[in-house]
């Protein structure tokens, strides 16, 4: 009886267990390697066409991954760009953080800080989120973008270009990684930002200003522009060919195929009229992810409207936290998981069909610190902006030097066409001051040169955008739309920068690094 008994018994636990839905694998976190370029426009990479930049580390992600052709930045601006990036919240949501050089507020937890408290190595090497002041916590200074890795040098190609090599240091962090760690790492290359050292695209790189098969049509199509243009293509290659590094790495010790890599930059290209400006080459921007485990569909070319918004909350839920859980600030965007689990191409899903694009104050160079306040919306074929002080400057006053462009031969150049020549066409459309309201057909006039606000056929369409645009701020409660705008012109400034306006017109010397006189002057002596 006893045998029988043990008998019936084990049938009956069998049974019990093979009834049971097979326990599932315990699903891996990804690792995450964010790769942002400093200063560089979406069409200046290999895999959207273009041949006289050279990219295929980033065609590379694209190819294995997903090309975005529709990502943007909502304030193209380095400081602000990348404060989206980290809170996953608009920046006029993100009050001092909206504008550029500020204390960045205490309240506002960054996604790598809350990866790193639940079980992710992080880290980042070169420019993480600048300029300005990360503040403190308990007497240590924030590190927004992750721990620095930046030992390692190497000899550069140029005397513009960083000495930093990313690559290495990017080893250097995998090294010191914890066993079985999931990591987080921010590449952030300083190229292709100002100042270059002028002709290396040409002496160096071994181009030909032939090469290039359309200058911006604010610009003139002269030599100097082209050899410029070169110049910052140089300095892309060289944020390329460190990911190109960083992929064959983590290739070599088995962990490409659970890393999402993300491609992008922050902003614009630093030229007039584009970096720090809202216009279509403002604030659209590159973007390739790959993530071999995760991406149905690897090659799939994606048309959807996605923002720097959306890269905070798709970390956040591939890491298994919220928001709340992590301790952050609710996200605006929304996590890029819909597009990776499909298998369509062009568009994935029906209410990705619009972004909204900002600005507050950029860099310095108006009375009393001023910004020069700017709300859009991108949305088809469309761009609506609302110009809210058209009374200044948008690229900040003359007689302080156009502080919110930064210095290069194509500024000099331009400048040079209305100081010495006595031609207003290129000054007034880099930095003549602008219309309440300005409407453009992006898919026609890419460059924004026709401003069809004037347009009775198009009354509906800016009315609808207008509306939708102001609809969703006073939801994200824009103090710019609610009557309150003017707060932001009155947060400090971090750093030697303050007053600077009034301090400059009274003769004092201050540094403005950021905008070089450049090697062009001593080019043009030397000729």
């Amino acid at each position: 009886m006893k045998k029988l008994l043990t008998f019936v018994s084990g049938i009956a636990l069998l049974a019990s267990v093979s009834s049971c839905e097979p326990k599932q694998e315990e699903v891996k976190r990804p690792n995450i390697l964010f790769a942002i370029a400093d200063d560089a426009s979406w069409k200046h990479f290999g895999a959207y066409g273009c041949d006289w930049v050279k990219t295929p580390a980033f065609d590379k992600v694209a190819e294995s991954g997903l090309l975005f052709q529709n990502a943007y930045t909502p304030n193209a601006k380095c400081a602000p760009s990348r404060s989206i990036i980290l809170t996953g919240r608009n920046s006029w949501q993100l009050e001092e953080a909206a504008n550029h050089v500020p204390y960045f507020p205490a309240k506002f937890k960054t996604y790598a800080e809350a990866l790193g408290e639940n079980g992710y190595w992080v880290g980042s090497v070169a420019k993480g989120w600048a300029p300005g002041e990360p503040g403190s916590i308990n007497g240590k200074p924030r590190e927004l973008t992750g721990p620095k890795f930046d030992t390692h040098t190497a000899t550069p190609p140029s005397k513009a270009i960083s000495d930093n090599d990313y690559a290495k240091n990017f080893e250097a962090f995998l090294d010191a990684r914890p066993k079985g760690e999931p990591f987080c790492f921010w590449y952030g290359s300083t190229e292709p930002h100002r100042s270059y050292e002028f002709r290396t695209g040409i002496s160096k790189g071994g181009k030909d200003i032939a090469e290039i098969d359309e200058v911006p049509t604010f610009w003139p199509d002269v030599d100097s522009v082209r050899t410029d243009m070169l110049d910052y293509a140089f300095e892309i290659e060289h944020f390329d060919s460190h990911l190109q590094k960083m992929l064959k790495k983590l290739e070599e010790i088995g962990e490409l195929d659970n890393t999402i890599v993300i491609v992008t930059a922050d902003n614009g290209m630093p030229f007039p009229r584009i970096k720090g400006q809202v216009y279509e080459y403002s604030n659209h921007l590159p973007l390739a992810v790959m993530w071999p485990k995760g991406i149905k569909k690897p090659g799939r070319v994606i048309t959807d409207f996605v923002n720097f918004t959306d890269f905070t909350p798709t970390y956040l839920e591939l890491a298994g936290l919220t928001a709340e859980s992590a301790g952050m600030q609710a996200n605006s965007g929304k996590s890029l998981t819909d597009i990776f689990y499909s298998e369509k191409d062009g568009a994935v899903s029906a209410d990705r069909d619009h972004i909204l694009v900002g600005k507050e104050r950029h860099d310095v160079g108006r009375p009393n610190d001023e910004g020069y306040p700017v709300r859009g919306i991108f949305k088809g074929d469309y761009l609506y902006l609302h110009n809210f002080k058209t009374e200044r400057w948008p690229q900040g006053n003359p007689e302080s030097g156009y502080l919110n462009c930064d210095g290069s031969p194509t500024k000099t150049y331009i400048l040079d066409t209305r100081r010495k020549k006595g031609q207003m066409e290129y000054w007034q459309l880099n930095f003549g001051k602008r219309d309440s309201e300005e409407l453009y057909n992006i898919k026609n006039d890419p460059y924004c040169m026709h401003n069809l606000i004037g347009d009775e056929d198009l009354s509906d369409v800016k009315a609808a955008m207008q509306t939708q645009m102001e609809s969703e701020l006073k939801e994200q409660a824009d103090p710019r739309i609610l009557g309150n705008g003017d707060i932001f012109d009155h947060y400090e400034y971090a750093g030697p920068v303050k007053n600077f306006y009034t301090r400059y017109i009274n003769g004092e010397d201050i540094p403005t690094h950021w905008v070089n006189k450049s090697d062009f002057d001593t080019y043009l002596k030397e000729k």
